[in-house]
This record gives structure tokens, C-alpha cells and sequence, in this order.
């Protein structure tokens, strides 16, 4: 198998197993409507089932945040980001096309446009998109931070893949309510490109215009993520890094600013 190979079945089991509970929680007439908690749980394990799959051929990255975040401090080549990310997006578009199939005789029992779509992609609690962007970024941030962390401390051999499924865990219960915790541009793009192509019935729209949000968030996490770990836990700041932080601040001012802007608007 290539890494190329590696990469798309990762990502697509991924996709598989977490639309899959999100679609057996939200779906009409399945046996386990409802639940936060579970939905988070089986999003671990899908990760965590998506490394072990091929952490071997790619490192399963199955994310392109965490490529590009590996990237930024050089503990992956630049040559290959463009191949990890299109592979990651084409396992996410079939792993969801995947979800489809297996649900398709709940598709026309269900009424709710959202609950359909969020089946494939994410969509925020309260829409407010420069705050959608932050959570988005901080949820990465402390995504590409954990990978890294957990990476620079030794397991039992095999057990890597299950801590960073409970990081997802953790990163689902305790960030995930506002936005869905994309995390990952293509969990987000390659299954919203599939609603948008698939003849589901009744499915309204596919709403691209949040799109951008899951995408260029966790890109931004990811990269963060990847130059703090490089700055706090090995010492080496870089002007990127201080650059970085600069642009951090001011996008976390930015949602302050527009936040508080509509409390005195109220």
C-alpha cells in the first residue's frame, strides 16, 4: 500500500465510523437517536481505528491540520502536503458516500434538513463566524499540541493510536459544542462535497458558506499548534512562531470585539 493509499483508507474509515454515529444518532427510526456523549465517543475510536489501520504506511496523519501543522516545524516534507491532502479528501468524500448507502432507507423518514447535513459536515450552535473560527482553531490547536505531546512519551507498543482517540474525547466534550469540532478540513469539505452530490431526499442545502470556517480554522490551528510545541517544549522560537501568535491575539480581540459589539446592540 502507498502512503497515498495509506492516507485515503485512514481518513475514510474515519468518516465511516464517525458519520456513521452521527447519522445513527440524528437519522430517523435507527435504534440510537440522541446523545452528545456517544457521539463523541465513537468519534475517538474512529480516529483511533483510522491510525491503527494505517499508521504503518502513512504515519496516518488521515487529517491535513495535523500534515501541514507536522510540516511547519519540519517533522514532515513540504513535497508531500499536497498528496496527504488530497488523499485525505478523497477518503472523507467516500467514507461519507459510504454512510449514505448504509442509511439510505432513513434518508426519506427524516424531515430535519440539519440533522441530514450535519450527518456530513459541521455547522455551529450559535452562528457567529469569526467566534466559529476561533473554536475552530483553538479545538486544532489542541489537537496538533496533544498528538505532538503524546508522540515525545513512550507507550506500550500498540497503544498509541487508543490516546490519541481519547484525546478527540476530550477535545469533543470539552470544545466540541459550538462548532462541531471539524478539526479537519477535509472531515469537514470531502463530506460536504458528497451531500452536495449525493441524491439525498429532501437534503436543502449544503451550506457552503460556513465551508470556509472548518477549513481555514484548523489550518490555522494545526500550524499554531505545531510552531507552540516547537516554542514552549523544545525552546525554539522562531520569528514565524512570534509572527503567529501576534495574528492569534488579534483574532482572538477580533471575536471579543464582536461579540461584546452585539451584547450592547441587544
Amino acid at each position: 500500500m502507498t502512503e497515498f493509499m495509506g492516507e485515503l483508507v485512514g481518513t475514510m474509515i474515519l468518516i465511516i465510523l464517525g458519520g456513521g454515529v452521527i447519522a445513527g444518532a440524528n437519522l430517523k427510526h435507527t435504534k440510537a437517536e440522541g446523545s452528545w456523549v456517544l457521539i463523541t465517543v465513537a468519534w475517538g475510536l474512529a480516529v483511533a481505528m483510522g491510525v491503527y489501520a494505517v499508521k504503518q504506511v502513512s504515519g496516518a496523519h488521515i487529517n491535513p491540520a495535523v500534515t501541514l501543522g507536522l510540516a511547519t516545524v519540519g517533522d514532515f516534507p513540504w513535497s508531500k502536503v499536497p498528496m496527504y491532502i488530497v488523499a485525505q479528501t478523497m477518503g472523507a468524500f467516500i467514507g461519507a458516500s459510504i454512510v449514505y448507502f448504509h442509511y439510505m432507507p432513513h434518508w426519506k423518514d427524516t424531515e430535519d434538513k440539519l440533522a441530514m447535513r450535519s450527518v456530513f459536515c459541521t455547522d455551529p450552535a450559535i452562528r457567529s463566524p469569526i467566534s466559529n473560527l476561533v473554536s475552530e482553531v483553538i479545538g486544532t490547536f489542541v489537537l496538533v499540541i496533544g498528538i505532538l505531546f503524546i508522540g515525545a512519551n513512550e507507550f506500550t507498543e500498540g497503544l498509541n493510536p487508543l490516546i490519541v482517540g481519547l484525546l478527540i474525547v476530550a477535545i469533543g466534550m470539552s470544545l466540541g459544542a459550538t462548532t462541531g469540532y471539524a478539526i479537519n478540513p477535509a472531515r469537514d469539505f470531502g463530506p460536504r462535497l458528497a451531500h452536495a452530490l449525493l441524491p439525498i431526499p429532501g437534503k436543502g442545502s449544503s451550506d457552503w458558506g460556513y465551508a470556509w470556517v472548518p477549513i481555514i480554522g484548523p489550518v490555522i490551528g494545526g500550524m499554531y499548534g505545531g510552531l507552540f510545541y516547537e516554542a514552549i517544549f523544545k525552546a525554539n522560537m522562531t520569528g514565524w512562531f512570534w509572527i503567529s501568535s501576534l495574528l492569534i491575539i488579534a483574532l482572538l480581540f477580533a471575536s471579543m470585539r464582536v461579540e461584546l459589539k452585539k451584547v450592547k446592540a441587544a
